[in-house]
């Protein structure tokens, strides 16, 4: 096993070369940015962990294939369902105008996970961990065109450290969706938030037909 194995088993890794442990317990958490990635964002969301919720940096990683990926390290294995709302409540914190396609997150049912640094994912594509300062480089093509050195990837991941179970609890409390004041309406699920957009946009347009207009209004105070 060399410094690169060492070091993904020492951060990722709950067995041997496997993402999930026997149990379906994970030490990771993903969040990628689909291309075109927005560079901004993606280091609003890394420099937000660490800033706002005091997390350890991610590592950040080029999929080889069509995205910007955040690795996050957990200290303990933790059920997938857990893993995967640290990736939902920094979803929602850094980017929730984001469109669902434009973003993806693992643990999820049915997704497979990232491919590991060092990884040759197509003809002449390959992952790799890159530092914070090149990763705006990549945004259109996420991979490397030539394998990269094992040793040079370990030590990108040398000085990264895991979040311990007490930081992961205080995340997931500050990503946690606010409970509704009592007898507030219950929280707008995301559909209904963008059909409030449009329905705005359409009344605020003043090249818009008038008709139009005030049906966008009406349905607006029908809504509530």
């Amino acid at each position: 096993m060399n410094r690169l194995h060492n070091e993904l088993q020492r951060l990722y890794l709950p067995a041997p070369g496997a993402w999930t442990a026997a149990d379906g317990r994970v030490r990771a958490a993903m969040l990628e940015l689909v291309v075109p990635a927005d560079a901004a964002l993606l280091g609003a969301v890394w420099a937000g962990v660490q800033n706002e919720l005091g997390l350890p940096a991610p590592a950040i990683v080029l999929s080889g294939h069509d995205g910007l990926q955040l690795w996050f390290s957990l200290q303990q294995p933790v059920e997938a369902a857990l893993a995967r709302s640290l990736v939902d409540g920094m979803r929602r914190r850094w980017l929730d105008e984001l469109p669902t396609a434009r973003w993806r997150g693992w643990p999820a049912p049915d997704a497979e996970p990232p491919a590991l640094p060092g990884a040759e994912v197509g003809p002449e594509r390959w992952a790799a961990v890159v530092s914070p300062d090149l990763a705006p480089l990549f945004t259109e093509t996420p991979w490397l065109e030539l394998p990269p050195g094992d040793d040079a990837q370990a030590s990108l991941l040398a000085p990264l450290r895991p979040i311990t179970p007490g930081e992961l609890a205080e995340a997931l409390r500050q990503l946690a969706p606010p409970d509704p004041a009592p007898g507030a309406p219950e929280p707008r699920p995301a559909p209904e938030r963008e059909a409030e957009r449009f329905l705005l946009a359409v009344m605020r347009d003043a090249a818009a037909p008038l008709a139009q207009r005030i049906e966008a209004a009406k349905a607006l105070l029908q809504r509530g």
